[in-house]
């Protein structure tokens, strides 16, 4: 049995985001003896679609903080992961006033996925500069941990408040674990500095090779904080996934992978019958993968 954890992507997207059908793709996961599954999301789709945009227009993405609340109060022990927020579009109190009660209905299982984004009209909508979108990411982090932890005063570029403090706080004192998703320079920085783990979406055996390679030299170049630990990997692979592509990702030194039965499902609308194909895959995959 491999050492890794294994989550489900997509929970709240596409042919899966018919509530009853979250709901019993959750149960299932956590029956079968996956350890998370995972929302995404884009606030708003380009329409008509256009690069780069990667979803279509009328593509369902129940939004985040509800659906994990949503699915919090159904399962007991799935950890329950955002993969990821586009951190830059949000407002870091209220986000952090959100994510915080998540963690408190769940118990403790939040996993907090973060990116950049790179879809400048979805920017333009909510009225956040394309071009701040990386600062504004660090500021964003830092704010986060800095109310999760109840501090009465923050200064930052972009967020400051002053003898405020929001509760209920995260469950552990340093807040829910912070993924960090991308794989730009600037990325790999972000990881070692201010997050718990890096997240590698749509990755190849090669690129996550080549990401821990840039993540390792950041690691030896910058000081990373001692509180985050050691950097936790978690990636979605592009390719099909067997026994074998299992292990290999394991000999890399990863340490969740974060499937996606076909990417096609996290697209569209909620779809009946492409959805039993994905609770069946849920299902089966423990068996065929070799964990659980």
């Amino acid at each position: 049995m491999p050492d890794m954890d294994f989550g489900f992507f997509g929970v709240n997207a596409g042919v899966m985001a018919d509530p009853a059908t979250m709901v019993e793709a959750a149960r299932t996961a956590e029956a079968t003896g996956w350890e998370s599954i995972w929302t995404g999301e884009h606030l708003v789709a380009v329409s008509p679609q256009r690069p780069p945009s990667p979803v279509r227009p009328d593509t369902h993405f129940v939004d985040q903080v509800a659906a994990l609340a949503h699915l919090a109060a159904h399962t007991t022990t799935l950890r329950l992961g955002t993969g990821i927020v586009i951190l830059p579009q949000r407002n870091p109190v209220v986000l952090a006033k959100e994510l915080a009660s998540i963690d408190v209905l769940s118990g403790g299982r939040l996993e907090a996925g973060f990116g950049v984004g790179y879809v400048p009209a979805e920017f333009d909508a909510v009225g956040v500069p394309f071009s701040e979108r990386g600062a504004r990411m660090d500021d964003h982090i830092d704010a986060l941990r800095a109310m999760w932890r109840g501090d009465l005063e923050f200064e930052g570029p972009f967020t400051s408040w002053h003898g405020v403090e929001a509760h209920p706080r995260p469950v552990g004192p340093d807040g829910p674990p912070i993924h960090i998703g991308g794989r730009s320079p600037a990325t790999f920085r972000r990881a070692v500095l201010r997050g718990n783990g890096w997240y590698g979406f749509l990755t190849t055996l090669a690129s996550t090779e080549a990401a821990l390679g840039n993540i390792q030299r950041r690691l030896s170049e910058l000081e990373r904080p001692p509180h985050l630990g050691q950097i936790q990997i978690s990636v979605t692979p592009s390719e099909p996934v067997d026994r074998d592509l299992v292990r290999r990702y394991e000999d890399l030194g990863v340490d969740r992978l974060i499937l996606v039965r076909d990417f096609r499902d996290v697209g569209g609308t909620p779809h009946p019958d492409r959805a039993a194909d994905v609770l069946r895959y849920i299902s089966e995959a423990p068996g065929s993968l070799g964990f659980g």
